[in-house]
């Protein structure tokens, strides 16, 4: 257990308190907003102190001499960058994490350091969700596209459809169709409930299936599951923020890109400074009268990036009412991932649930590399890197069906350097090995880490 400050009570601090309390972790939660603290505590029930994160009093009250993680995700760079300061300088907080939108600021990694600003990982939630965005729109069909050990592996969700060459039938068959395609079903969703995968389990229509694979077969996979979408070619962004200018820098090379953004001084900014393949546009993306003069129908994909959540959720449903295939909006509101992927809108994407998982990999222990969230935080995907050998481990040099997994818990893939294994129950564990796992029940991290977690005292 460790103690752990949080600074900042917004959706990424609140989703970060509950991930870090349901670990088992020691959390204070500072904030100027009393109400916020009033409500994460009657929910978390997680120490919370009011005050001024940067300050020296406050964060010596929230217990920052006793504190072995500082984690600044308040609206301003710049307060967690000096809350980080004052936490090295003062109190010598072992790990310091700040979060920073601005991108000036990651362009210059110099800057941080232990002989500079003393930020161990600085955290940009519009370069993860931008990074998924782009995701999503490379491989049409999929719900989740999340990378694993430097991008050689991938976990994917597809929704599976009425039609699809492996609807109603056993999964087995996925190897004698595909042959040559390595490639696990991870985890099984049925109306909300998990199924765990076998070769006897008959896949149903409307099935949400994760699949683990490598990046090369992600598409012959997401045929058996459902008709193949044909690739993406136009992209539309409503919102020219600093989520829609960076998605619409990264796919100007690839797709025919529309900006829309309704601020006229931030329109004619995006217009002088993005690529000239980029057509940015002055209006409103929630206007369908404007959608219609923009003949938004023809887009493949519209992304509704703006900073609210409702401009988004009717940029969207507009744009899908006049034939827009795919609509990804972006969601503040956790609570409204589900309510709007339920309907008309294809996909929400939530910044705090993106953030959560990159920040969970830098507070575990146990070698976790990589954590994605997944099922609005109900269900986990984890890079674990092995150590240890086999008296102090108890998975290293063993078959995979000795292992005592928690219930729930698959191992999708094995990376052993630069080979990618699509393990069998017979398959031994080698240190060095990354794991990626899949938790249906994210309850079940803690036992996973001490599973893998060597220890001097195992033989």
């Amino acid at each position: 257990m460790k103690k752990i400050i949080i600074l900042g009570a917004g959706q990424v601090g609140y989703s970060l308190a509950e991930a870090l309390n349901a670990d088992g972790h020691d959390i204070t939660v500072v904030d100027r907003n009393r109400q916020r603290l009033q409500v994460l505590k009657a929910e978390l029930g997680v120490n919370v102190l009011v005050g001024f994160g940067a300050y020296p009093p406050v964060l010596e009250a929230a217990g920052a001499r006793d504190a072995a993680m500082l984690i600044a995700v308040t609206d301003s760079d710049e307060v967690n960058m000096m809350a980080c300061q004052v936490a090295t300088t003062l109190f010598n907080v072992e790990t310091r994490i700040a979060r920073a939108r601005a991108r000036d600021y990651h362009q210059h990694p110099r800057l941080f350091g232990r002989d500079a600003v003393p930020v161990d990982m600085l955290i940009s939630p519009e370069e993860i969700v931008t990074s998924q965005m782009q995701r999503l729109i490379e491989h049409p069909g999929a719900l989740q596209v999340l990378d694993f050990a430097d991008g050689r592996v991938s976990l994917v969700g597809v929704r599976a459809y009425h039609g699809g060459p492996l609807v109603g039938r056993e999964l087995r068959n996925l190897r004698r169709v595909r042959p040559g395609v390595q490639t696990r079903v991870a985890a099984i969703f049925r109306k909300d409930r998990p199924v765990i995968p076998d070769g006897d389990t008959v896949i149903e229509a409307d099935d949400e299936v994760f699949f683990v694979s490598s990046k090369k077969n992600i598409r012959a996979v997401t045929a058996e599951l459902r008709h193949l979408e044909p690739s993406y070619h136009r992209v539309i962004i409503a919102g020219g923020g600093n989520i829609g200018r960076r998605l619409a820098e990264i796919l100007a090379e690839r797709y025919r890109v529309k900006i829309i953004e309704r601020d006229p001084a931030r329109a004619r900014l995006l217009a002088s400074q993005l690529p000239t393949e980029v057509l940015v546009l002055e209006g409103d993306g929630s206007d369908d009268r404007f959608l219609q003069e923009i003949d938004v129908g023809h887009a493949d994909v519209l992304c509704a990036v703006t900073n609210d959540d409702q401009s988004n959720i009717f940029a969207g449903m507009l744009a899908k009412r006049r034939g827009v295939r795919k609509v990804i909006c972006l969601i503040n509101r956790p609570g409204y991932v589900d309510l709007v992927q339920s309907g008309t809108i294809d996909i929400a994407v939530s910044p705090q649930l993106a953030t959560l998982g990159a920040l969970l990999a830098r507070v575990r222990e146990g070698g976790t590399a990589t954590v994605h969230t997944l099922r609005r935080g109900a269900a986990e995907a984890i890079e674990t890197v092995v150590h240890g050998d086999s008296r102090t481990s108890q998975v290293v040099d063993r078959r995979i069906d000795e292992l005592k997994l928690p219930e729930g818990t698959s191992i999708g893939a094995l990376v052993r350097e630069e080979e990618v294994i699509i393990p069998h129950h017979d398959t031994i564990i080698h240190a060095g090995d990354h794991a990626i796992l899949f938790l249906t029940d994210r309850s079940q991290v803690a036992a996973v880490q001490r599973l893998f977690q060597p220890s001097p005292l195992f033989f």
